[in-house]
């Protein structure tokens, strides 16, 4: 594997572990952060002291004209784009529907949903051979709660995963013709900082069947597997990984 890929929300728990083990498998990483620059520098010194090539590119993907200036900002640094991870996304707040704030709902969508769509614009005006470029893939990162309604008090959340994984279908079929693979991955609960100990308690009693909550590298794994050669004949598809819940 090689070439160059932008990791969204790539400067902590799932988003660091891709860019780690993308970078391994060969690729020039730009490490996407919307405030945590410190994070994502560490990030980068880990991946170039491996002997990997990255750099850290801010960007609030929630932001329409930020999403533009971070991929121009790609371009500048890393050279042409052949693979993008929608990782960033927010869980919003813990509330019952009924409760929520129409500012929140707002920035929720903002960041999960319409980056994820504007973020896979900008990857395929670079990426798709209608455009000149030479192909590529693309991953989402979508959650089990799009099937199972999430946990208590993060319909919201759930809603934009459901929104997330029909783009994926959507987006594959459109763009398949011209070299570029869109597919998702789905994690369950997974030991990051936004994991909390009573979400992790939850997903504990609710029918994991290896009987543990995920780690980053899990999903890390299965993305870099989308992205390789090897899943070469795979498309618009959901690759759930969540221990069998």
């Amino acid at each position: 594997m090689s070439g160059v890929v932008i990791v969204t929300g790539g400067s902590r728990g799932i988003g660091a572990a891709i860019c780690r083990i993308l970078a391994a498998r060969g690729y020039a990483v730009g490490v996407n952060y919307a405030q945590r620059a410190e994070a994502a520098e560490s990030v980068v010194a880990e991946i170039r002291a491996a002997g990997g090539r990255a750099e850290a590119l801010a960007g609030d993907v929630g932001d329409p004209v930020a999403v533009g200036a971070l991929f121009t900002a790609a371009d500048r640094v890393l050279g042409p784009l052949t693979a993008l991870v929608n990782n960033a996304g927010i869980t919003g707040d813990v509330s019952r529907v009924d409760a929520h704030e129409p500012a929140a709902l707002e920035r929720i969508f903002a960041v999960n949903v319409l980056g994820t769509i504007l973020c896979a614009r900008e990857a395929v005006r670079r990426m798709s051979r209608g455009h000149g470029g030479q192909g590529g893939g693309i991953v989402n990162i979508s959650s089990i709660a799009a099937r199972t309604g999430g946990l208590p008090g993060l319909t919201a959340y759930a809603a934009t995963k459901g929104a997330v994984e029909s783009f994926t279908k959507g987006f594959a079929n459109e763009v398949g013709g011209e070299g570029i693979r869109v597919n998702a991955v789905a994690p369950g609960m997974t030991a990051t900082d936004m994991a909390t100990e009573e979400m992790r308690a939850l997903a504990a009693r609710s029918g994991v069947v290896l009987g543990r909550i995920g780690e980053a590298e899990d999903i890390a794994e299965a993305v870099a597997w989308l992205l390789s050669p090897a899943a070469s004949y795979v498309t618009g598809t959901v690759v759930t990984v969540s221990g069998g819940r």
